[in-house]
């Protein structure tokens, strides 16, 4: 493994520069966090706390003929069961599998699907209470395949389930639940016009997001009728919606805290406890915790999808591409909604193409209903993607990062999908990676070889809602509602601070619950630096307004001769007028009383990131081995608020994406099991296992936010999978189109060979 001389400094290509933004002070939930004071989910305690626990099926297939919960609550010590119908009846049809996700009704539909939860005085009696439970299941047969699945003759999950065929709702029961089409020009004609043409197929399997905190909540259904929870989640409103839903109940009859969090990458969107330890607390009278085990986060919460794609590109001799065809098949889990969607937006969006299709398919199988993981979707069409146009480069004899400049998308490109790119620095990160002293230094040795790859994800804005109020010893309390999953206290705090011009260690932010801000969005899909900081910079705009009101008011000038420069009041007119910051603070409960700002903003102008990865490996032939050698991230973040965070953000989602590569996988056995349910078995990367990721931060301001912010989080992760199966087929002549390329896989193709 390479040394930490080897590599150079971390870069940032900066566009412009400010007093706090793009700075890197220390976050303010370092200290507790790495002292244990942090306060996360199971940490949680309050008077006559109840413990919880769920029964879950042994069957990845079974219809559920008797539950009897007899045994269980006569146990001591046990103060309530729940089972599906203890939940509301009715709804539309997604809130009914929503609500058949967190407890069967009356079939379960994979391994370790909820049927029964128990709430009891300690853990180990609500543990012994869900094993008394007797179910009385008729076991059908199992599909956990996508092909398989989407064959006529399979084994249907949903006897009310038919494909909406392009828009229009098929007659019969089938395992397919969308087929839609992205259609751009003519695609046969571009084929026909094409020199080379190369088709191909690929298959991925299903991956964890990896945190280390299971999931976890805590309910007390209150004597007021009010439901209150404490849980580990990315969206504390999006918690309490969900749950109302499920439960009937309006939004305002909930408030969800959320405790810190223990890393989510989209994996804590989605409710899977909070229901029940609501209906636990409502039956008892009690609080009611419910935490997973590591075995219950794997078969009972959701991974990515396992995918089936084909692929075809054409091209011209000069490196013209006529044409492409995508043909995503994705595996949504038990119920409806895989995230094909976003794929099928991502796969083709780094080309500037006059001819384009992309078929998708949201595919249901006996497994656990997939979930968000870090541009969900995105990563699976990539490897597909990216692999086959590194075989195009490679069949014209282009470089690979020349190739893809002469395709690539720039202001202005039509998207397959439809929506026109704006202002992108896609460009502009091919050009970095071009330059970077990885991709122009030597690689030399047998069986090594080095690979690049592109990534796209669109970004998203949505609701933030922020506060701030103005202390008397001129520092400044902020509120918002976005979970801090990497370092956005800091980053949002920031971006008051510059509007503020005053230093960054006097904005106090704190994450509050959904009674002590307004609705804000999740922390996902890269959208919160981006849009809860831009709710931060107008609460901020706000306070400086009242703020040059009562220096006005005090001054006895107008307002529109004072300006704020540097911490400073100052009036344009008298330039013995000056006042600071923290002396008007100190002012303000004598002379009309306190200030606050406020700001709620729902921004569309989120801009896409591009992100580009090179990858050297060296591979074992005898063992199937690969070895990272070095690796480096390039991507444009429109404004690196923090560029620490930003790195950070870079190196996870490559750090993540070598796991996915070469090792990370549900493996699941004839009977729909999961066999590798622990941390242990399940082969994330260790620190051994991982290379010094180099970074380089593109700066290309998107115009769609005062100080340029592109988020950072999701694009990172679509690269790497493709960028290491290219340095593979470099090195060994190889190429690996099936996830996870393990040593296995490798040493098996090497055989083959």
């Amino acid at each position: 493994m390479a040394t930490t001389q080897d590599y150079e400094p971390n870069v940032v290509l900066s566009n412009q520069d400010y007093n706090v933004v793009g700075t890197r002070p220390i976050r303010p939930d370092g200290s507790d966090k790495v002292t244990g004071r942090a306060l996360y989910g199971a940490d949680f305690a309050a008077a006559g706390l109840l413990q919880g626990k769920i029964l879950r099926s042994p069957h990845a297939h079974a219809r559920i003929k008797s539950i009897d919960t007899s045994k269980a609550e006569a146990l001591d010590g046990v103060r309530a069961v729940v089972t599906s119908a203890d939940f509301p009846q009715g709804g539309d049809r997604a809130v009914q599998w929503n609500r058949d996700n967190l407890m069967a009704s009356t079939k379960v539909l994979y391994k370790g699907h909820a049927v029964a939860a128990v709430a009891a005085t300690n853990v180990h009696i609500a543990e012994a209470a869900a094993n008394l439970i007797e179910v009385d299941y008729e076991i059908l047969p199992i599909v956990s395949e996508v092909r398989a699945a989407m064959e006529d003759d399979s084994v249907k999950l949903h006897e009310d389930l038919k494909t909406n065929e392009l828009g229009e709702e098929g007659d019969t029961a089938s395992n397919i639940a969308q087929h839609f089409q992205h259609i751009k020009g003519d695609v046969e004609a571009g084929f026909a016009e094409a020199d080379v043409v190369i088709e191909r197929e690929f298959t991925t399997k299903s991956v964890h997001q990896g945190y280390i905190e299971p999931h976890v909540a805590t309910a007390l259904w209150n004597n007021d009728g009010r439901l209150h929870i404490w849980c580990s989640t990315q969206g504390a409103f999006a918690a309490r919606d969900a749950t109302a839903r499920l439960l009937d109940l309006t939004v305002s009859q909930i408030r969800v805290t959320p405790m810190e969090i223990g890393g989510g990458f989209g994996g804590k969107i989605d409710v899977y406890l909070e229901p029940t330890a609501a209906l636990l607390s409502k039956k008892t009278g009690a609080p009611v915790k419910l935490v997973m085990s590591r075995a219950d986060v794997f078969q009972g919460s959701g991974p990515t999808p396992g995918t089936y794609m084909k692929m075809k590109v054409g091209a011209k001799k000069d490196g013209s591409i006529t044409a492409a065809h995508a043909w995503l098949a994705m595996e949504a889990g038990a119920y409806p909604g895989s995230p094909v969607g976003a794929g099928a937006m991502c796969v083709l969006a780094a080309y500037d193409l006059e001819n384009a299709l992309v078929d998708g398919y949201d595919v249901v199988v006996n497994k656990p209903k997939t979930a968000a993981y870090r541009a969900p979707g995105a990563p699976n069409a990539a490897f597909a993607c990216e692999s086959v146009m590194d075989e195009v480069a490679k069949a014209l004899d282009m470089d690979p990062i020349d190739f893809r400049m002469k395709n690539a998308s720039k202001e202005g490109t039509r998207q397959v999908h439809g929506p026109v790119f704006p202002r992108i620095g896609y460009e502009e990160v091919l050009e970095a990676m071009k330059e970077t002293p990885h991709y122009n230094a030597p690689l030399e040795g047998e069986n090594k070889g080095r690979g690049l790859a592109v990534g796209f994800w669109f970004n998203i804005g949505f609701d933030s809602a922020c506060n701030i109020a103005v202390n008397a010893d001129g520092t400044v309390s902020l509120q918002e509602g976005s979970t801090d999953i990497g370092g956005t206290r800091a980053s949002i705090a920031m971006q008051a601070a510059e509007v503020l011009t005053i230093p960054y260690e006097d904005v106090r932010p704190t994450v509050v619950d959904t009674d002590s801000v307004g609705f804000t969005a999740v922390t996902g899909g890269s959208r919160t630096t981006f849009a809860t900081g831009w709710a931060a910079h107008e609460a901020a705009q706000d306070v400086v307004s009242k703020m040059i009101a009562r220096v006005a008011q005090i001054w006895e000038v107008e307002a529109d001769s004072i300006e704020l420069e540097n911490g400073e009041f100052k009036s344009k007119a008298d330039s013995e007028l000056s006042m600071s910051f923290k002396d008007l603070a100190g002012q303000l409960g004598r002379t009309g009383g306190g200030i606050t700002g406020t700001a709620a903003v729902s921004p569309t102008g989120a801009g896409g990131a591009f992100s580009g990865h090179i990858v050297d490996v060296e591979v074992d032939p005898e063992t199937g081995k690969t070895e990272i050698l070095r690796y480096t991230a390039v991507q444009d973040a429109g404004k690196a608020i923090h560029p620490s965070y930003v790195e950070g953000q870079m190196q996870g989602g490559a750090g993540q994406g070598i796991g996915w590569a070469l090792n990370e996988e549900y493996y699941f056995n004839d009977g729909g099991t999961m066999d590798n349910v622990s941390l242990l078995d399940y082969r994330m990367p260790t620190s051994l296992d991982m290379p010094m990721i180099d970074t380089v931060i593109v700066e290309v301001a998107n115009p769609g936010h005062p100080y340029g912010v592109r988020g950072v989080g999701e694009a990172a992760i679509v690269p790497p999978t493709p960028a290491i199966s290219n340095a593979i087929e470099n090195a060994i002549g190889i190429r690996l189109r099936d996830l996870p390329m393990n040593p296995g896989a490798v040493a098996k193709a090497i055989q083959d060979k």
